[in-house]
């Protein structure tokens, strides 16, 4: 599985499980009594749900007796107080199963229908059926009073006032943060006409057209589909280094290991690595990475040192230590990012990282372990460690020339 994109339902352990959101994030700000915990990726997450940001971010508000705060145009979602990102996803889940999971069908494509009566309710677009939110909870009265502003909401007032009124957008199939750039911002109605025109285009006499796009449903032909796409994955997992980041994969399997075995020491992460049969491979590397280290990387770099001197042994390791620093600086403790420059000279100043790895990775915003936006973010604030080299650099000529 990608890092940060995780199963809307995370109690369900399915690789091939459509319904998928990122991973909730958290930033404290502040101190004292001003201490507050920002979600830098509420907006997301809330996508994925097809619910409005402020529901989840009052439900957390509600659930922890803490004042929230929100800024819709700026995308600041705030919870007062110091929570850490484990309990935030805790509730989290509290919030699908009561606001989101339809009650029969536990499917996540559900639709929030506001009744004549002033009660809410799931209409669930997988099963069919209409399950009750209970009206109990006080988030309900912010929902009464804060629908979604949508073209559907007008529609429905139309057809006749014991019709209920649909309060929330439609649920994208596989949610997720990945969309369509040229469809954002689009209405419903502008974006199906733009889906008819172009489908127009097709000609429908093509060799295209005339394919057998039929699927076979039997019983034997789910079976064989399942085995072979299982066993493609588990070749992936074992025989290459650019799988699937899947909880099965051993790179996955050593991940939860490293975060439940925090106390083991480098020595056993190690024994477990070789174990995997991953030890030599520069992905591990990443995994370890971002799973080893917390927010006080600065002062553990020196305790874990001469497992990374043993694991990295090629440009390619260097490279995907970067990676996975990369995340976890970048998704999993965005609070680190200014500490870059004392993570970087940590492990040059332990021979690890090497000069001209560091200065290609700090010239060069990639995609490949975060996105463009927080690649970028982690690259400006490695700027004063790639200046100081540049200047150790300089200096080092100058004496040369003396």
């Amino acid at each position: 599985m990608a890092a940060g994109i995780v199963n809307i339902r995370r109690d369900v352990d399915d690789k091939f499980y459509r319904y998928r959101m990122p991973l909730l994030l958290t930033k404290i700000e502040g101190k004292g009594n001003g201490i507050k915990t920002v979600i830098p990726n509420m907006a997301d997450v809330a996508r994925a749900l097809s619910r409005p940001p402020t529901y989840p971010t009052k439900f957390f508000g509600c659930e922890l007796g803490a004042q929230t705060s929100v800024d819709e145009k700026n995308d600041r979602y705030i919870v007062n107080g110091a929570h850490d990102a484990t309990k935030l996803r805790e509730l989290l889940d509290g919030f699908i199963d009561k606001f989101v999971l339809c009650k029969s069908c536990k499917n996540p494509e559900t639709d929030l229908l506001i009744t004549k009566n002033e009660t809410i309710i799931r209409d669930c677009k997988a099963c069919g059926k209409r399950t009750d939110i209970d009206m109990r909870h006080k988030l309900t009265t912010f929902i009464l009073k804060n629908p979604p502003k949508n073209a559907k909401k007008s529609k429905s007032k139309k057809n006749g006032a014991d019709s209920p009124t649909t309060n929330n957008g439609t649920h994208a199939e596989a949610a997720g943060p990945v969309m369509d750039d040229d469809a954002e911002g689009e209405s419903d109605d502008e974006l199906m006409k733009r889906i008819k025109s172009e489908a127009a285009e097709l000609n429908t006499d093509s060799a295209l057209a005339k394919e057998d796009w039929s699927i076979d449903t039997s019983p034997e032909a789910v079976r064989a589909r399942t085995k072979a796409a299982e066993s493609a994955m588990a070749n992936l997992a074992v025989g290459d280094d650019d799988s699937d980041e899947d909880a099965d994969s051993p790179y996955g399997q050593l991940g939860h290991w490293i975060q439940d075995n925090r106390d083991a020491g480098p020595v056993e992460v190690y024994k477990k690595a070789d174990e995997l049969g991953i030890a030599k491979k520069y992905k591990t590397v990443q995994f370890v990475a971002q799973n080893i280290f917390t927010e006080q990387i600065v002062s553990e770099i020196p305790t874990n040192a001469a497992l990374f001197k043993k694991m990295v042994t090629s440009e390619k390791h260097q490279k995907s230590l970067l990676g996975g620093l990369e995340r976890l600086v970048g998704n999993i403790h965005p609070e680190l990012i200014p500490s870059v420059p004392k993570i970087l000279m940590g492990f040059y100043q332990a021979d690890i990282l090497e000069e001209e790895v560091i200065k290609q990775w700090g010239t060069h915003v990639s995609k490949k372990y975060v996105d463009k936006e927080t690649s970028k973010k982690v690259r400006k604030a490695s700027e004063p460690f790639l200046k100081w080299l540049d200047e150790a650099e300089d200096s080092d000529e100058e004496s040369d020339d003396e």
